[in-house]
């Protein structure tokens, strides 16, 4: 399935999927697993308790915030590829980070979970159709497609580790 087309998805997202370079979801998918499996090792306990200026996010909500992202956009694309009518709700990302008890728990913990549900993000994608990924739907009013939720995923957590390439490291 080729990279989605400008109207599939609302257009504050071009910002991630700008990020992927490969044109097959799947692909992108599983070329990133590198950066699961290791990027976030290089990061210690110590330092995973970072935040790079007063009232941003430590290395821990900001996993934490990426963990909660990619499993708000996989439900938005099960939902979709069943064909789902409703409008799904938004979600406030900051109201997330701040109930998320992130900095509680273990760096290692997190990193569990982030290989885990990624794991589970691309066993969801690799069971879609071509058809089911040419579905959309509605979130947070806006309509979006199956695949194009499969690329915002990868571009989100590209967009994230450029960030912590950038300010936290």
């Amino acid at each position: 399935m080729p990279k989605p087309a400008a109207g599939t998805y609302p257009v504050y997202f071009d910002n991630y999927i700008s990020k992927v370079e490969e044109t097959d979801v799947i692909t992108a998918i599983e070329n990133q697993q590198p950066v699961v499996d290791s990027f976030f090792n290089s990061i210690s306990e110590e330092k995973s308790m970072f935040a790079y200026a007063p009232g941003k996010w430590t290395l821990k909500e900001l996993l934490q915030h990426i963990i909660d992202a990619e499993r708000i956009f996989c439900f938005r694309a099960l939902c979709f590829a069943r064909a789902e009518k409703q409008s799904l709700p938004g979600f406030e990302e900051d109201d997330y980070a701040r109930n998320s008890n992130a900095n509680a728990r273990s760096w290692e913990s997190l990193l569990k979970e982030m290989k885990v549900v990624r794991q589970s993000s691309r066993l969801l994608y690799e069971s879609f159709s071509n058809e089911m990924l040419e579905s959309s739907g509605l979130a947070n009013n806006n309509p979006t497609s199956v695949n194009a939720i499969g690329f915002i995923l990868v571009g989100h957590l590209t967009h994230h580790v450029n960030i912590i390439k950038e300010r936290y490291l």
